[in-house]
């Protein structure tokens, strides 16, 4: 994955950090910017709020499966 002098910039998390931001932060604002709110609009917004969270989750393991084996390869290495 990184050369030997090469280090990760910790940028495999920005998609998981941006789907956690939309869930936690603009889903709800999105709802109380919406009037009125009813059944519809509320369920709409947990239900892509439930979703960024699912993707986060799988972008996160996906990320954090990838860079496990580099951090094993320097502690060997050492």
């Amino acid at each position: 994955m990184f050369a030997s002098g090469q280090k990760s910039t910790g940028t495999e998390y920005t998609a998981t950090v941006a789907f956690l931001v939309v869930a936690f932060i603009f889903s709800p604002a999105i709802l109380l910017f919406l009037r009125p709110v009813g059944y519809l609009s509320v369920s709409l917004a947990v239900a892509c709020s439930a979703l960024c969270v699912v993707l986060a989750w799988v972008n996160w393991k996906k990320s954090s499966q990838l860079s496990i084996p580099s951090i094993a390869s320097e502690k060997a290495a050492k």
